[in-house]
């Protein structure tokens, strides 16, 4: 999976604009959380409940728009943004958007390729996440390659 918010990826050469794709999310923290969130307000702070709802949030709306990409058949998403809204007083909405692409390593320094791109443009074939059609959000992109679960 490679989601970045910058209109391209250095290293790699978009083959295919796939359009729009985004994930989106309404909730509302539980009865129990709100009551905690209110007594930690009292003394100031970070309020952990909240925190932890807004993470899975946006790893859900990730995953979603994600999902869409690969439905595409996309294999990376550009200019990724995340909006957030209310809804009443009681409903939070989460959105996360960006544009579906299909990327390709570039193997060559001289055509503007980077170590990675080089390494991953010089892979036996499949063995790269960047194939056409990538097949799960949880496959590391490169060796060595940690995704953030933005916690």
């Amino acid at each position: 999976m490679l989601i970045v918010t910058t209109p391209d990826v250095p290293g790699y050469k978009v083959e295919a604009v796939l359009g729009e794709v985004m994930g989106l999310t309404v909730r509302s923290a539980n009865v129990g959380a709100n009551f905690i969130a209110g007594f930690k307000a009292l003394g100031g702070g970070e309020i952990s409940e909240y925190t932890s709802l807004v993470y899975d949030s946006r790893n859900q709306v990730m995953q979603r728009m994600w999902e869409q990409c690969v439905q595409r058949g996309g294999n990376a998403i550009v200019a990724m943004r995340f909006d957030t809204g209310d809804i009443g007083q009681s409903f939070s909405e989460v959105c996360a958007y960006g544009t579906a692409v299909v990327i390709r390593p570039i193997a060559t320094a001289a055509e503007g390729g980077t170590p990675q791109s080089i390494a991953q443009a010089t892979e036996p074939a499949g063995a790269t996440a960047y194939a056409q059609n990538s097949p799960t959000p949880t496959q590391q992109p490169y060796p060595g390659y940690n995704q953030p679960d933005y916690r």
